[in-house]
């Protein structure tokens, strides 16, 4: 039998899993844009290929989409300032999210936070429409890493 499950259940279910806090972000042609991204994930090493997953109501689809890139930024312990940033819940919207930490752009110009534990840079290869959402396929072309930084941890509903 299969249960019916609907999505305010679905998302705190994925909520218990601890994830690294990572912000998809990318630059289009109103500006660089951004969000918390909960499926950001590798998928090969061979070639280095990163999966994110964006819903078709988020505002990064677009910019994403024009650049043909992406940024995946795992965000250091102490910015977590950034995570309810980028995840919705402070004033700014849009550019104006970028007002906060240092940021710099690598091979595809998509932001790229100095303050990351680690930030790895993709050129879309794929995308997938699933849904609610566009999986994007992106092949590595460059990254930056803080190997001394702890990364900061999305755990039921918290961070740690």
């Amino acid at each position: 039998m299969n249960k019916i499950i609907d999505k305010k259940t679905f998302w705190r279910l994925l909520g218990m899993r601890a994830i690294g806090a990572a912000v998809v972000t990318a630059q289009g042609s109103k500006g660089p844009a951004g969000f918390l991204a909960l499926s950001a994930t590798h998928v090969t090493a061979n070639p280095p290929t990163l999966l994110v997953s964006i819903g078709r109501e988020t505002s990064a689809l677009s910019a994403v989409n024009e650049s043909g890139g992406f940024a995946v930024n795992y965000l250091p312990k102490e910015r977590d300032d950034l995570a309810r940033l980028f995840g919705g819940q402070g004033k700014e919207k849009g550019s104006d999210r970028f007002k906060r930490g240092e940021w710099t752009t690598l091979a595809t110009g998509a932001p790229v936070l100095l303050q990351a534990v680690g930030s790895i840079d993709c050129r879309v290869e794929e995308s997938i429409e699933r849904h609610d959402a566009i999986i994007f396929l992106g092949r590595v072309v460059d990254w930056i890493q803080n190997s001394e930084k702890l990364p900061l941890i999305s755990f039921a509903g918290r961070y740690i």
